[in-house]
């Protein structure tokens, strides 16, 4: 069966939009009719004037769009996990929120800010406790705004953003898990033990290779990388600028190597573009998705059977809503 060709056939026949995230396989990217980051999925998919959304990336983005437009059908070809979202849910939210309470550090005087790489339990909860979610595009602004409530900032689940904010802000920054009670209670940002598996995998050692071997290259790298790999990047930036800074900014003979995931990387540009490691970074997770997934959601929308449709309590929709407002309001 042409796959590509019968998907083509059923987008047209049917009331959807596809929606697929950068870290998507070419194949599936390449018949999305929104593409972007997860914070752009979320609000283009609010505006799309189909009643179906089906969403091509991970679970933690399906349930955004849900939670931003809870009157639409939203669909995902492969309900996949984000590790990173996986690592923090309710009972590992509540147990990092003793730890704090057994150092000394009250709830009142905690103000929590969740990564959109989040589960909308996770999100629900934040909303509760007065805080926000965040992207990597605008955490600096929303951790501005938290730190004017003179709390300090609880930062899920990603260490490493909580980490690099922090240091470009001239603050203190402690990990759960890791750090000294004396060093948590003296933090400003104090940090879950989360991270990103594919961000990881760039190392100190692979910006000096690049750097012995093209003196004049250019290092462009994702937030979610460690510190050690920040601080000796030129650019750091979200999916979306790292994308604007590479394709726009420089001239195209300008050598960047870039530290996030292979597939956005690979789409950039054909030359002078290239991976910060000397193995591949996919997501696993992200390339789950397949055409023959993409064609079986069409498929059930349209024998109205609705293969893996997003489902979210009311309860758990209000409250991540209330977290996902307020970071847009800032």
């Amino acid at each position: 069966m042409d796959f590509k060709e019968e998907i083509l056939n059923l987008k047209r026949e049917l009331d959807v939009t596809v929606v697929a995230h950068y870290y998507q396989k070419d194949e599936v990217f390449e018949l999305a009719d929104i593409v972007g980051d997860s914070l752009e999925l979320a609000k283009r998919s609010l505006a799309a004037t189909t009643q179906n959304i089906i969403f091509c990336g991970v679970g933690f983005m399906g349930e955004s769009v849900k939670v931003m437009a809870p009157h639409k059908r939203v669909l995902m070809p492969k309900i996949a996990c984000c590790a990173m979202a996986k690592m923090i849910d309710v009972d590992y939210f509540h147990a990092n929120l003793k730890t704090l309470n057994d150092a000394g550090i009250s709830n009142d005087d905690i103000l929590p800010i969740t990564y959109i790489n989040s589960s909308a339990a996770v999100k629900a909860i934040v909303g509760k406790m007065g805080g926000y979610v965040c992207t990597s595009s605008n955490a600096y602004k929303i951790i501005e705004k938290g730190l004017s409530s003179g709390k300090k900032i609880f930062f899920v689940p990603d260490r490493c953003l909580g980490q690099n904010f922090a240091h470009k802000m001239n603050l203190k920054s402690a990990v759960i898990g890791v750090d000294s009670i004396e060093t948590i209670k003296d933090a400003d940002i104090i940090c879950f033990n989360g991270f990103c598996s594919v961000h990881q995998l760039f190392t100190v050692e692979d910006i000096e290779f690049f750097r012995n071997k093209y003196p004049d290259i250019i290092v462009a790298v994702h937030p979610e990388c460690d510190p050690s790999i920040v601080q000796r990047a030129d650019f750091v930036g979200s999916t979306s600028q790292l994308i604007h800074f590479i394709t726009q900014e420089i001239a195209p003979t300008q050598k960047v190597v870039v530290g996030t995931e292979f597939n956005m990387v690979n789409r950039l540009r054909p030359n002078n573009t290239f991976i910060l490691s000397s193995t591949k970074p996919e997501c696993p997770t992200m390339n789950e998705t397949t055409l023959e997934d993409l064609y079986n959601t069409l498929i059930s929308i349209k024998n109205r059977t609705f293969t893996n449709e997003i489902f979210i309590s009311d309860e758990t929709v209000h409250y991540a809503r209330v977290a996902l407002e307020r970071m847009f309001e800032v």
